[in-house]
């Protein structure tokens, strides 16, 4: 497939705007501001930014396009596969430090889900988190921190570090069980990871 892109569509500017907030709200909180650090939970809420994940992960994506390329490895059977497995807490800590909470196709800052859970115990009217996708948070349903597997267990992925990269819900649920290449995206260990002062709101749990 030609015309190789680093994502599958590049990221709208509420999402930085969204974070921004988010980082204000966390300091805030910890500064014992509370009524504050709700608000600006609150307001990083865009719909905006829901429209642009849909988008991406939603059926018949505008920007999502697949197909198969000769010679690929195929669909495994779940015998034929690793046994799939998250990595533990010590492969957590080394891809958070080489990834530096930032997805490494699209660049977006990303959070944990145990840290977006303690925001949401701490901020319930602020934080929604339903079980349906209209019923979530938008900045956080988007800057979902996800352990994304570069070649897919389905199609002979290990577990092994150098084939797990740190991505945004987005597009790691936008890409399933295809191949990089079959989406027509590069490979984003071939380049450095996006770095800045996002701490993927960590120092809420210290």
């Amino acid at each position: 497939m030609s015309d190789l892109r680093s994502c599958f569509r590049e990221p709208i500017p509420e999402i930085a705007i969204a974070a921004q907030y988010l980082d204000a709200a966390v300091t805030e909180h910890l500064k014992g501001e509370h009524e504050q650090a709700a608000t600006l939970i609150k307001r990083s809420d865009m719909p905006i930014i829901r429209d642009w994940t849909e988008s991406i992960w939603g059926k018949n994506s505008p920007y999502v396009s697949s197909g198969r390329i000769s010679g690929a490895a195929p669909v495994l059977t779940k015998g034929q596969r690793f046994a799939a497995r998250m990595p533990n807490a010590l492969e957590k800590k080394h891809l958070h430090e080489r990834d530096a909470f930032h997805c490494r196709f699209c660049g977006i800052p990303v959070i944990r889900k145990e840290v977006r859970a303690k925001l949401a115990i701490l901020y319930p009217d602020s934080l929604k988190w339903g079980r349906k996708n209209t019923e979530q948070h938008a900045a956080f349903q988007a800057m979902w921190l996800q352990y994304d597997h570069v070649i897919p267990h389905a199609r002979g992925g290990n577990n092994d570090l150098d084939n797990l990269v740190i991505t945004c819900a987005p597009c790691n649920f936008g890409r399933m069980n295809f191949l990089i290449e079959e989406v027509g995206l590069l490979d984003p260990r071939t380049r450095e990871p996006f770095r800045s002062s996002w701490d993927g709101l960590e120092r809420l749990m210290t």
